[in-house]
């Protein structure tokens, strides 16, 4: 059982651990948050903390267990590397503050499933990225298939097919060890989309491999260093959902040419959806009718900006102040975690993989149309 929280419309003190790159859209979006108020920045070199501090004016440097400390501050949002993400929501839980954490939930399940049940037993929240499918571009394809524009939705078709991060990251090593490549890297937004659109994951069945494995550091001071890689590079498999559709999902880095396939497409009974790019908030979603020669743009439910990074953590935030369920949540995050470790397990013991976790999708949020009523309210 969740604890109950008093309503009251002061800001949730939050503090944020890990100042690197990605942390810079999370203090601008937050900024003028109607919930939240972020007070503290900490990291392990202290110096960037600093420098984030002076950009965005916040007034307190902390280390980690200082920030931890600070009774003032209800809500860690941990913006650590990959691997610390799983270590920093337990320290936060256990310091007694609901936690949002960037993509993934965890590298092991084990270290998954750990955060999760903390967050239970401590009556706290807990939730993790992707947040972009509480923007309008996976919002207006999941109206649309709710609305029957294309009918039962029977299969879908997903596809990141990149090249790999090192020709423009001057640190890109950890993209490519345990918790990386690409279906750690953006797997989460494909995955996330696709359990919005069409429910949970019933077993994934897939094959994986290291196709590249020369690759060197392209830009900045180690360029032309050697990369390490010792994660899989192309992971292609078959999703069975729940629900009954069947998907067909390629992350790779090993595209070396170019690709025209779609992000996302959902096919039904009465036609086919086109999803944008999940990376993003926004985006074009069209729809073709069976009989139809031509494809109609579908009227977004609202606008969206193509970086809002943090709407997730302040959903959270407004559901802890409402005392319900949120939606960027680590029970979803956990799901993730399993179907993407999943594609690796079914590759290496050539069996489909059963998943053991659920997320009813269509259960734990709020209809599309109730969500429209609500933006246009205010």
């Amino acid at each position: 059982m969740r604890k109950e929280m008093n309503v009251t419309v002061e800001k949730m003190k939050a503090g944020i651990i890990g100042c690197g790159n990605i942390s810079s859209i999370y203090l601008e979006n937050l900024k003028n948050n109607p919930v939240i108020e972020v007070v503290a920045v900490a990291d392990l070199i202290r110096e960037r903390a600093q420098e984030r501090a002076d950009e965005f004016n916040i007034a307190n440097v902390y280390n980690v267990d200082e920030l931890l400390q600070n009774n003032e501050i209800e809500l860690v949002l941990n913006l650590t590397v990959p691997g610390s993400h799983a270590m920093t929501d337990l320290a936060a839980l256990e310091a007694g503050k609901h936690v949002y954490a960037e993509k993934p939930l965890a590298i092991s399940l084990e270290d998954g499933r750990k955060v999760v049940e903390l967050a239970e037993e401590k009556g706290l929240y807990v939730g993790s990225a992707p947040d972009t499918f509480l923007g309008s571009g996976i919002k207006t394809a999941r109206k649309a298939i709710e609305d029957g524009l294309i009918g039962k939705p029977v299969a879908a078709t997903s596809f990141f097919m990149g090249g790999g991060p090192e020709a423009w990251h001057p640190n890109p090593e950890f993209f490519y060890v345990a918790g990386g490549g690409p279906m750690f890297d953006m797997g989460p937004y494909y995955l996330t989309a696709l359990i919005t659109l069409l429910g949970p994951i019933r077993r994934i069945s897939a094959s994986a491999g290291i196709q590249i494995a020369d690759r060197k550091i392209g830009s900045g001071p180690k360029e032309g260093t050697a990369l390490q890689v010792e994660t899989p590079t192309h992971l292609a498999g078959t999703i069975d959902f729940a629900e009954g559709a069947i998907a067909t999902m390629i992350t790779s880095f090993d595209i070396r040419g170019a690709s025209d396939l779609p992000r996302i497409e959902i096919y039904g009974t009465e036609g086919t959806l086109s999803v944008p790019d999940p990376n993003y908030f926004n985006g074009e979603v069209k729809v073709r009718r069976y009989g139809q020669d031509t494809w109609e743009t579908v009227k977004p439910v609202f606008e969206s900006g193509q970086n809002e990074r943090g709407i997730g953590v302040t959903e959270m935030v407004e559901s802890i102040r409402a005392g319900r369920e949120h939606k960027a949540s680590g029970k979803l995050a956990y799901h993730v975690l399993e179907a993407m470790h999943s594609f690796q397990r079914s590759s290496l013991e050539g069996k489909h993989i059963h998943l053991e976790s659920s997320y009813d999708s269509f259960a734990v949020t709020r209809t599309v149309q109730t969500e429209i009523e609500t933006v246009e309210s205010h």
